[in-house]
């Protein structure tokens, strides 16, 4: 090869590597922001994401997401369902991994509905409505515990991904009004919502709550194999 393709191919490569790294890596690379990397601080409790639930505040969840996307944080009425406090990362990029995030703060039944008479502003979508918090209330919900989170990733997981990460499921639960079957993981507060055209979503919860959660499934689905 002539001399000087040699030296301009060099000179290329090295430009495109001093390109690379001007741009910044916004994601946060540790093995606890792994999806699968679930512990139990206690017998009843779930670890991930550097959250405990039931524990971490939405002060301490906001520090620990200091890198990510602003949250979005609102009163939510459902069109059915009760009401619940919200808290929504429209992108996180764990190890390179980037999802949508939404938590549930645990804010006392008595106290929800005195937030919502109070509201600032609502805005309506499909599933039903958010509302802006007053000033007050919004200080209240900082320091309360994240009750559950879901886990939306921007990519397709085959199962066979799954099952590797994650470990056969306790049991299977499929949807009867749609292709949605839940892998169900009491054992980690886990379900993992599976669809064949869909992206799957991984909701956590303590695993003390985890029949909140089966109760209704099993009210509304049937247990496959």
């Amino acid at each position: 090869m002539d001399k000087k393709i040699i030296l301009a191919t060099i000179a290329l490569v090295a430009v495109v590597i001093s390109t690379l790294l001007m741009f910044p890596d916004n994601s946060t690379s540790t093995a606890e922001t792994l999806p699968w990397n679930i512990s139990h601080p206690t017998p009843d409790s779930t670890r991930v994401f550097g959250i405990t639930l039931g524990k971490t505040t939405l002060n301490e969840l906001t520090e620990l997401f200091k890198h990510e996307t602003e949250a979005e944080i609102s009163l939510f009425k459902p069109t059915t369902g009760e009401m619940s406090v919200e808290v929504f990362y429209e992108e996180v990029n764990f190890n390179g991994l980037k999802a949508k995030m939404v938590f549930t703060v645990a804010v006392p039944k008595e106290e929800i509905q005195d937030m919502f008479q109070r509201g600032l502003r609502m805005n309506s979508g499909g599933s039903g409505k958010h509302i802006t918090l007053a000033a007050d209330d919004l200080a209240r919900v900082r320091s309360l515990p994240i009750h559950n989170l879901t886990y939306l990733p921007n990519l397709r997981l085959e199962e066979a991904i799954i099952t590797k990460r994650f470990g056969i499921p306790s049991e299977k639960i499929k949807e009867k009004t749609s292709e949605i079957t839940h892998w169900l993981y009491p054992n980690h507060g886990l379900d993992i919502a599976i669809s064949p055209n869909e992206k799957p979503v991984l909701q956590y919860l303590s695993r003390q709550d985890f029949a909140l959660l089966r109760t209704p499934l099993l009210a509304e689905g049937e247990i496959i194999k």
